[in-house]
């Protein structure tokens, strides 16, 4: 069974916390099956954006799991708003969470497509 929405978010933004970054919920979408978008916050004030990946992505034998495709990758922080923007107009539900770090394949598992 796949782990809700509202706990992954929550161990997500725990995990980032405890070692020593900065997490926040930006929009709070649906507890049990909203689709999850991180934003990227790095150090030189680029953004990327981690976006649920397609169905394709996911392996037969774990089709429970979270993956992520990078949709942008280190780019202004006004690129990334317009993309969330219209996602939260296609499906109210959506969470986005930012997180501040360089590596976020550390928190997040992305697929390989």
């Amino acid at each position: 069974m796949r782990l809700k929405a509202g706990i992954f978010v929550s161990a997500l933004t725990r995990r980032v916390f405890g070692d020593g970054g900065m997490a926040v919920v930006e929009k709070h979408g649906s507890e049990e099956a909203g689709a999850i978008f991180v934003r990227i916050r790095h150090r030189d004030g680029t953004e990327s954006l981690a976006a649920p990946a397609p169905q394709t992505a996911f392996d037969i034998d774990h089709p429970d799991g979270r993956l992520f495709e990078l949709r942008r990758s280190r780019v202004p922080e006004s690129e990334i708003s317009e993309i969330l923007a219209r996602e939260v107009r296609f499906d109210l539900d959506i969470w986005v969470v930012e997180i501040e770090t360089d590596s976020p394949e550390t928190y997040l598992d992305f697929s390989e497509n």
